[in-house]
């Protein structure tokens, strides 16, 4: 079984993405919604969070942990590989993709705080960036649209083009979402950017990675089980899930 986890629903890019890649398997998906979103959080806490929910995941069965969070790779991802006894999956900003797409070389990098005052987010621009201009956007207010399942409301898409004017201004094009919620979010993003701007989502490449992962391991297909948990209140939750994931998913509430 592949046990995935979030902060709340943006994570479910990256299930969708493992789910298309490995239909056969066994997936459980946790959503620490009584704690969303990890962007602001200190990293002691993140890391707390992070921690219990790779030990509640592997306590289920979970034969590779996937950290569907970007913020929580950055504070915990270290922490989790040394903790847990099963292979840890995290997941970074595609700032590398990102270089070798931009022909203006001005891209943008939008994410949490957590993820772009990070340490892993810093060594990526020393490592990647060259001399392309990045511009790094934190965007808190995005993460809860998903989370409400606002994904083409009227609110969703006016906070969506205050964010692009400006780097359209700057001449970017090219854009990375660097927050799993922020996939969700990408036709918004793409019809305010333009049609020429490119957008990087790690997504495919999460997967690619959790498969590989998985074939070593020899953890083969199961029952093909796709549940979620969430650790908030299951009715608040549910009607969001259902919006983002497209259709409803089994959900039920866990004390982590």
């Amino acid at each position: 079984m592949i046990g995935i986890f979030d902060s709340g629903l943006g994570g479910l890019s990256v299930l969708r993405a493992i789910h298309g890649m490995l239909p056969g398997h066994d997936l459980l998906y946790l959503a620490d919604s009584a704690y969303c979103p990890y962007g602001p959080r200190a990293r002691a806490e993140v890391q707390a969070r992070s921690l219990a929910c790779g030990r509640w995941l592997v306590s289920r069965g979970a034969a590779v942990v996937v950290i569907a969070c970007n913020t929580a790779t950055s504070a915990a991802a270290d922490l989790l590989r040394a903790e847990l006894p099963v292979p840890v999956v995290g997941m970074e900003p595609g700032l590398k993709p990102a270089i070798a797409a931009t022909r203006s070389g001005r891209v943008a990098v939008l994410a949490t705080s957590g993820t772009l005052q990070g340490e892993r987010f810093a060594s990526l621009v020393e490592r990647f960036a060259g001399g392309a201009q990045i511009s790094t956007v934190a965007c808190p207010d995005l993460v809860a649209y998903v989370e409400a399942g606002d994904l083409a409301g009227p609110q969703a898409r006016a906070a969506v083009g205050g964010y692009m004017a400006p780097l359209r201004a700057q001449g970017v094009d090219t854009i990375v979402l660097g927050c799993t919620h922020f996939p969700f979010l990408r036709h918004l993003i793409a019809d305010s950017a333009g049609p020429e701007t490119v957008i990087i989502d790690t997504g495919h490449a999460v997967a690619a990675q959790v498969a590989r992962v998985v074939s070593s391991i020899g953890d083969g297909p199961g029952r093909r089980d796709l549940r979620c948990v969430t650790t908030g209140d299951p009715a608040e939750v549910a009607g969001p899930l259902a919006r983002v994931w497209g259709r409803p998913l089994p959900l039920a509430h866990i004390d982590v």
